[in-house]
């Protein structure tokens, strides 16, 4: 990243992660919103921290930041919604710092409506401590943007290369919502569906879309889930599966577990050879996708 600051910023949001079991408790609450989580749900996701040695997710957007300021010649700056650097603290600081016009890039292409939210809301506090007026101009959803398209087709194009499709599955997966969610209004699922039809079309070869990582409890969540997908590939006549998960740009838990420890034990469990492409991270398709919005918000 630039060390100086303008009067014009980019915010690089994302998720966030913990890098301690220990504030496993704590994070699961603030994601729902104040409810504490049940102790065996907490277990489970402290044992899931553990067995992948920690997220890498904080280092990665990092990494990404500093390849996008190098890009624009902008300075940007990394927040969180949920743990450290927590949105409110990197805008508190832009401030001081005398920025005035900042671009608000999620790390969430399906999702920069609710990011953008976050980060209004965030400067509607700062405003109420007296903070210099800040002006948010958010990037658009990118899930379909061409260059995001071509570099998650270029990540998966070596896992399908001369593949027949009647016997190698191709699943994109992207995390779930709770279906009142969708029901409410938020366009998240259409921006994955035609962020996977446009990947599917890039690559030529024939996909289907799953959800994961659905939370705990009773509620709805929109699928089919990332199980239901294998268990329909292995209907088909599949022998083999590769799951892309193109909804996460990083990754990180719901990755290194979700897909790369627990889906392999359900592929394998129904005769399945399971492949996992890595998510995009730092990679130049990414980087030139996202220096793309940003002069799309400041030309």
């Amino acid at each position: 990243m630039t060390e100086s600051v303008t009067q014009r910023a980019i915010l690089l949001v994302g998720h966030g992660t913990i890098e301690r079991a220990s504030d496993v408790p704590e994070f699961l609450r603030r994601i729902r919103r104040g409810r504490p989580a049940s102790d065996e749900f907490v277990s489970e996701i402290r044992r899931r921290y553990d067995h992948i040695g920690g997220s890498p997710l904080l280092r990665t957007t990092e990494e990404l930041a500093a390849h996008i300021s190098a890009r624009t010649n902008a300075t940007v700056s990394v927040a969180m919604r949920y743990w450290a650097p927590l949105v409110e603290d990197v805008l508190r600081e832009l401030a001081r710092n005398g920025v005035t016009e900042l671009c608000v890039l999620p790390v969430a292409p399906f999702s920069v409506h609710v990011y953008a939210a976050v980060v209004e809301e965030a400067l509607k506090g700062l405003r109420a401590e007296g903070a210099p007026e800040m002006t948010v101009r958010p990037v658009r959803a990118y899930g379909d943007h061409p260059e995001l398209v071509a570099a998650h087709a270029e990540a998966i194009a070596p896992f399908v290369a001369g593949r027949d499709p009647e016997k190698t599955e191709l699943i994109l997966s992207a995390h779930s919502l709770p279906a009142r969610v969708i029901r409410m209004g938020d366009p998240y699922q259409r921006e994955f569906e035609k962020s996977g039809a446009a990947v599917g079309a890039r690559l030529g070869y024939p996909v289907s879309l799953a959800y994961q990582s659905q939370g705990e409890g009773n509620d709805e969540w929109i699928g089919p889930t990332l199980r239901e997908a294998l268990e329909a590939a292995r209907a088909r006549g599949a022998r083999d599966v590769v799951v892309a998960p193109v909804g996460f740009l990083a990754d990180h838990v719901e990755t290194l577990y979700d897909l790369d420890v627990e889906a392999a034990a359900q592929a394998a469990a129904l005769g399945l050879t399971f492949r996992r492409v890595p998510s995009l991270g730092t990679a130049p398709g990414l980087v030139s996708t996202l220096a793309a919005l940003y002069r799309e918000v400041f030309p």
